[in-house]
């Protein structure tokens, strides 16, 4: 039987239904042209970036945000004396638009799940997801 949109994984003796993530579309608020965005400083710039993910064989998407920076950016925008817990940060020595896609993809890969909610945990590290420390009945 042909089972279209569905996509499963097989682990010892077991079969289990696995939803992918899919990047669906991309965004900065700070950046309007992502693809052709060349920073004034190549080792000094940061932007927020919103992610689309949603699952990869239907409708819908949901919002994670990420911070893009250079490691110059974060020495000048965090003190000397903090330590920076990396979440949500994406830390790029030069911009590449596609080498940034590529990354992204390939760690969406390593977040497929049996259901959306552990993908969007999983998603989550490495940007805020809409709906992180939401109460279970707030996400129906």
């Amino acid at each position: 039987m042909f089972m279209k949109n569905i996509e499963f994984r097989v682990q010892g003796n077991e079969t289990k239904l696995m939803i992918y993530p899919k990047l669906k579309s991309i965004l900065s608020p700070d950046i309007p042209d992502l693809v052709n965005y060349h920073p004034e400083d190549s080792k000094n710039f940061g932007f927020v970036l919103q992610l689309l993910i949603g699952p990869k064989h239907a409708e819908g998407m949901e919002s994670f945000q990420v911070t893009v920076c250079t490691p110059t950016w974060m020495a000048e925008h965090f003190n000397n004396d903090e330590i920076v817990i990396g979440r949500h940060y994406l830390i790029l020595f030069e911009f590449d638009y596609e080498r940034l896609i590529n990354r992204i993809n390939k760690y969406l890969q390593l977040c497929a799940d049996e259901t959306w909610e552990q993908v969007a945990i999983k998603v989550g590290r490495l940007g805020l997801w809409e709906f992180e420390d939401y109460p279970d009945s707030a996400r129906d």
